[in-house]
């Protein structure tokens, strides 16, 4: 009985490995295209063509074409858990040579307004630190003496000039800004904690996913991009804001996607 419960145990170790519980990694290499919400991926999907749909802890995932370039497009859901989760699941189960994360974000920087576009260069956890009898004190697993630049994420820098060449193509260069973006599980609209997002992290864009998409991406040695259309300006106005621009905002975004996919295909 032992024996048998050993050559059981090795041969789920081989289908493992192998793929045959549902892991692809035997297909060929897909672009990971990723959005939190449905508005931030209905274009792509309406554009692409999905050759079937693999559903692992209650995440679609759209295996196909998009612009000639096989893909696999999912909807993580909101904040940093979900898209964590999300993301390591897509990476565990398909060869992705790459990541574009895409969809809408709150305008930070004072040169940013409604329907802008930034693209990632770096990204920060500006909710990660300690709750302390004085307040809140951000560090990024590490003391404030040691905080620096290891404590952001930062995007392939060939994805993120890809990604801006692009986003001038689509929508204007006056338009389109690079720097950092501030991720918190938090959706900001407050005045008073934009400015300190500019003070703390010279973040321009904040938002509740792209840190948590750079974490993994890093930890599995992925190259990755960010790209945010700013939907609001993380002001007191912003859930009025998001309801009136934010599916315009994220088609924006989806168009820069695409352009981007004509562009590795040329």
């Amino acid at each position: 009985m032992r024996n048998k419960r050993i050559a059981a145990l090795l041969i789920c170790i081989l289908m493992i490995g192998t793929g045959l519980f549902g892991c692809t990694k035997t297909e060929p290499e897909r672009i990971g295209i990723v959005s939190a919400m449905d508005n931030e991926v209905a274009l792509l999907l309406q554009e692409a063509k999905i050759d079937r749909v693999d559903t692992f802890g209650g995440v679609d995932f759209h295996v196909g074409t998009l612009r000639g370039q096989p893909v696999v497009i999912m909807r993580s859901g909101i904040g940093k858990v979900l898209s964590a989760s999300a993301m390591t699941a897509m990476l565990n189960r398909y060869s992705i040579s790459e990541v574009i994360f895409t969809g809408i974000a709150g305008g930070v920087g004072d040169e940013t307004q409604v329907l802008d576009q930034v693209i990632a260069t770096r990204l920060v956890q500006h909710d990660y630190g300690t709750m302390t009898n004085d307040g809140f004190v951000w560090a990024n697993g590490v003391t404030d003496e040691e905080a620096g630049e290891k404590d952001y994420y930062f995007c392939d820098p060939t994805l993120v000039d890809l990604a801006y060449n692009c986003a001038v193509e689509v929508i204007g260069k006056e338009h389109v800004f690079k720097g950092t973006i501030a991720t918190g599980d938090q959706f900001v609209a407050s005045e008073a904690y934009v400015k300190t997002l500019q003070m703390q992290f010279d973040a321009i864009a904040c938002e509740m996913e792209g840190a948590s998409i750079a974490a993994v991406c890093t930890q599995y040695q992925v190259p990755f991009v960010v790209i945010r259309c700013m939907s609001d300006k993380a002001d007191g106005n912003a859930h009025d804001s998001v309801e009136n621009m934010g599916d315009l905002a994220a088609d924006n975004s989806s168009r820069i996607v695409m352009r981007m996919l004509d562009a590795m295909g040329q």
